[in-house]
């Protein structure tokens, strides 16, 4: 089988994930709960992950709050900032992540930035939006459907000139691209567990610059004679038992990223979304690609995009095909009528898989 789905999880995780997930399942019972040995050994496993995702993110462990996945993070975020009938700015790539939430609370929405790997579009088009002073800016790092990375940085930098809030999407860039919270100085950052951190399904992380809004009530082992949530980092935000084995999962694999460095990661993912670009566009394959992309390539079949997909699968290469849960983004690259196959490249890229795909999809024509 050939993996290339890593936009939506990493597939083939490093072992000691696996080890991770276990180890905590034998050891630990939960967090908070008691100060027996299993108990405490929960709680030292969460303030490991904690203390790991500080290291790799520039934060202090008490502003890690751990999640469900990126969606969950978002949405405590978005709750937060914003509330019905005000104004926020999007970039014109956001996944429905991003847009679901804003119009559930019935927020008016403004799309800066529509223009595919153009950054001065990008840039010149949102500082237009922030001149209005809206309530909040929500922006993803990197685009989950045609991997164009946003320039955040200097995104982050106007939303402080102008004293917007903002949160980030790292749903794509996380474990991939450096994403520095201090330096950045978001209100939030939020991402998946699953995809670029290499950890298990059902684990996220939302980095906290102030005390968000809780999402869910309930218990936290803190406070508990209160009957509202906790008014401190993290517990303010994890009502309920977290999910540990994951947890241990997650900690073993940022503890992976770190060895490995997503410095070197990034080089393989980008390396090959090169090779694979150029041979698409060798075969004819309208392919989108640019100049700031990260390990994921879009193109268009002669074909039904899903019908295309579907034939890969049967021929063991795994991609995606359809929207991708971000319709704006495609409206953004004039594929809404049609959707993409998108190729996704992860942490164990190399040219096998994609010479392998290249000869797969060329077979198809």
């Amino acid at each position: 089988m050939i993996y290339l789905d890593n936009g939506a999880t990493s597939f083939h995780k490093p072992p000691e994930v696996y080890k991770g997930m276990l180890r905590a399942m034998q050891r630990c019972a939960n967090p908070g709960r008691g100060g027996y040995p299993a108990a405490m050994a929960a709680a030292e496993q969460v303030y490991a992950c904690r203390e790991a995702a500080g290291k790799l993110f520039n934060c202090q462990p008490e502003q890690v709050v751990i999640t469900n996945n990126c969606t969950h993070g978002l949405n405590i975020a978005i709750n937060t900032l914003v509330s019905a009938g005000d104004h926020v700015v999007v970039s014109g790539f956001e996944h429905n992540a991003v847009t679901r939430p804003l119009y559930a609370l019935g927020a008016q929405v403004h799309v800066a930035g529509r223009r595919l790997f153009d950054q001065t579009d990008t840039l010149e088009s949102f500082e237009n939006a922030l001149r209005r002073r809206p309530k909040a800016a929500v922006f993803t790092h990197a685009s989950n459907v045609f991997g164009y990375v946003l320039p955040v940085e200097q995104m982050a930098k106007l939303c402080k000139q102008y004293q917007v809030p903002f949160v980030i999407d790292a749903a794509q860039s996380a474990g991939v691209l450096p994403v520095n919270f201090g330096a950045l100085g978001a209100d939030f950052i939020a991402m998946p567990g699953h995809k670029g951190l290499l950890g298990p399904q059902g684990t996220g992380l939302l980095l906290c610059n102030r005390l968000p809004e809780p999402l869910m009530h309930g218990g936290t082992g803190s406070a508990s004679s209160e009957q509202s949530m906790p008014d401190f980092l993290p517990d303010r935000a994890e009502a309920g038992t977290l999910n540990v084995p994951g947890i241990g999962g997650l900690t073993a694999a940022l503890g992976y990223l770190r060895r490995v460095g997503i410095s070197n990661i990034a080089r393989r993912e980008r390396e090959q979304t090169q090779r694979c670009a150029a041979g698409l566009e060798r075969l004819g394959f309208h392919t989108f690609t640019g100049k700031d992309q990260l390990g994921i390539v879009s193109f268009l079949p002669e074909t039904d995009c899903e019908e295309t997909a579907q034939k890969l699968a049967q021929r063991g290469v795994c991609v995606r095909a359809g929207l991708h849960c971000a319709p704006l983004a495609h409206e953004s690259g004039g594929t809404l009528a049609t959707g993409t196959v998108r190729v996704s490249f992860g942490h164990d890229a190399t040219p096998v898989q994609t010479d392998r795909f290249l000869a797969v999809a060329a077979a198809l024509k």
